[in-house]
């Protein structure tokens, strides 16, 4: 959709001055001078006939001239005879009655216009765009809910979607535009604190706005679709405004501190409990470990005392036999003594290597 500063906005279809272009009544006394020169002075009634002959030409070529008309692609145009609505015309060529009978007003419909309050865009041609040099600095004086004051400044952003609406229901759309904007954004500040407006309310007060706006441009049948309102700068009033960044430094200052514990908390806590968790884990496996260890433990000894039972000397002998095999790898120093053994030394050194002296 074109965008751009609000150009060739139709004005008041009533207004129009209605008489003949200056330049055309110049061109036809200019030719009759012309004329009159060429033609001898003896005959005043040829010079007459020329001169009609020649009005009648310029007229004609100036019907034709009129009845033809372009409308662009972005735009429509509405057209009246005699001053009555007679219908609307599509983009592209067309022809009309000439000579003042049907007149066509050109109207932007599918370009995007806008309305600044506040601040003023250089090269705008609609006087209804930027505020007049007197309310530039009035129009952004507001006072909030909670008895501040506030410099706001905004955008609304528009489309003309019904012509007939928007060139005869209402005198000046535009102006009445931004009486209602005014007053809506008005309204909508009050309902809040200035620490709203200026930090985390924008995007709500620009909603409720647009919703406001919307409807009292429908209720008062401007032909006009609102699409979109922005805030831009909100400052506090020039004489507070130190004092107001004063403390908006504090808070930042404080909402920095309480990040930073936040920060700290978040780092802290979480690895505590994940400490916590795993101490837990590993007492619970412990647990776990010793509960099974002993319940293997007793189904070992009872195997066992089974086969003791059975056959005691047997079992004993071969418990005997498996606690030395799990013992004597243990020790450094074995010493065997057999008592049956007639020697001076009845000894036997198992540490010993092979081809070591005994």
């Amino acid at each position: 959709m074109p965008t751009g500063n609000n150009q060739d906005i139709p004005g008041d279809p009533w207004d129009r001055d209605k008489r003949l272009p200056l330049e055309y009544s110049l061109l036809i006394k200019k030719g009759y001078s012309h004329c009159k020169k060429k033609l001898p002075n003896d005959h005043p009634a040829g010079a007459l006939l020329f001169f009609f002959y020649l009005l009648f030409l310029l007229l004609s070529g100036f019907s034709v001239w009129s009845a033809i008309y372009t409308i662009p692609s972005d735009s429509v145009a509405v057209v009246q005879r005699f001053g009555k609505y007679l219908k609307e015309v599509p983009p592209g060529l067309h022809f009309k009655l000439p000579l003042g009978i049907d007149r066509a007003t050109i109207v932007p419909v599918k370009r995007q216009l806008k309305q600044e309050f506040g601040f003023t865009t250089p090269g705008a041609s609609d006087p209804y765009q930027s505020p007049a040099a007197r309310d530039s600095e009035r129009e952004t004086q507001m006072v909030t809910g909670d008895l501040n004051a506030a410099l706001v400044e905004w955008v609304v952003q528009y489309r003309i979607a019904n012509p007939v609406k928007f060139l005869f229901k209402v005198r000046q759309p535009s102006e009445t535009l931004r009486s209602v904007s005014e007053s809506v954004m008005r309204e909508v500040v009050g309902d809040r604190t200035v620490d709203e407006v200026i930090t985390i309310g924008r995007q709500e007060i620009e909603y409720q706005a647009l919703s406001k706006m919307q409807a009292l441009s429908t209720k008062y049948a401007m032909g006009i679709s609102i699409d979109q309102v922005q805030l831009k700068n909100i400052n506090p009033p020039k004489p507070v405004q130190e004092s107001f960044n004063e403390v908006n430094q504090a808070q930042q200052e404080k909402e920095k501190l309480i990040n930073e514990a936040r920060r700290d908390y978040n780092k802290v806590i979480p690895l505590a409990l994940g400490e916590k968790d795993q101490r837990i884990r590993e007492a619970d496996g412990y647990r776990l470990k010793r509960i099974n260890e002993a319940q293997g433990d007793v189904a070992r000894f009872n195997a066992l005392l089974a086969e003791y039972i059975k056959a005691p000397e047997v079992t004993e002998r071969r418990i005997y036999l498996e606690t030395m095999q799990e013992v004597l790898p243990k020790i450094r120093s074995k010493i065997i003594i057999d008592q049956r053994t007639p020697s001076v030394l009845p000894w036997l050194d198992l540490n010993a290597r092979p081809g070591d002296r005994s």
